[in-house]
């Protein structure tokens, strides 16, 4: 995500608190936002992915989902 956009976010945000934003505004907020969640998800998936975990016989194993009980 860009400088701008993020900027753009938060300019959103400190409108909303003092003076409320229009239908439009609120449109952009919530494509702005779903858009940098997408991105930073991505982002710590890609990180978690390359991490690895030294095991007690001096291995390393990437890390594995939790499953879901």
């Amino acid at each position: 995500m860009e400088k701008e956009q993020i900027e753009r976010i938060n300019e959103l945000a400190r409108k909303k608190k003092t003076v409320g934003l229009s239908e439009a505004e609120l449109e952009e907020q919530a494509a702005l936002r779903a858009q940098y969640l997408r991105e930073f998800r991505a982002n710590m998936e890609a990180t978690l992915q390359a991490v690895r975990v030294e095991q007690a016989d001096g291995t390393y194993k990437p890390l594995e989902k939790k499953k879901p009980n």
